[in-house]
């Protein structure tokens, strides 16, 4: 995945993550649940912390210094992936999309997260979570496959593969 590619990803997530969260926001009360299918809903709460509401509580700086120090990492390790690795690319633009719509936007300009995805049943339910969380989810995915079918590559050559830290 080349640069333009990669930074089109970033743009498009961040904006198809804040429009939802500006639907959510405006047309929906505060702990409201809207059932879309039995197991699915949207139910807007606002979180202070990070995934699954950890660190809720923390300072909200230390949480923005603590995102932007893991964006530039994510980022480095973007620059030094081989652009033939295009799922890593994709990975690590779709991380960087939700991090930054997450852990930028919504803690600088609202103070919190909004989060509004919620799976369930009658009886369980899974932490409330919004589309830059599955974004970040999915880019870690990807990365991840990606280093799975280098190393099956180097299996295969019996040595060294062109890995994702190259050039």
């Amino acid at each position: 995945m080349r640069w333009p590619a990669f930074f089109a990803v970033i743009v498009a997530g961040i904006g198809i993550d804040q429009w939802i969260k500006f639907l959510v926001e405006t047309r929906m009360d505060m702990h409201e649940l809207i059932d879309i299918l039995p197991f699915l809903g949207l139910f807007r709460i606002h979180n202070t912390g990070i995934a699954f509401s950890m660190f809720a509580g923390m300072d909200r700086l230390f949480l923005i210094g603590l995102a932007v120090a893991v964006m530039i990492f994510v980022g480095w390790l973007a620059a030094r992936t081989n652009p033939a690795h295009g799922l890593a690319r994709l990975g690590f633009a779709l991380i960087l999309s939700g991090a930054f719509s997450n852990n930028l936007i919504d803690r600088l300009v609202l103070g919190y997260v909004v989060d509004y995805v919620l799976f369930h049943t009658p009886v369980w339910s899974f932490a409330v979570f919004n589309l830059a969380d599955a974004f970040i989810s999915v880019g870690a995915g990807l990365v991840i496959l990606d280093e799975v079918f280098v190393w099956r590559r180097q299996a295969r050559a019996g040595g060294p593969a062109d890995g994702p830290r190259d050039g």
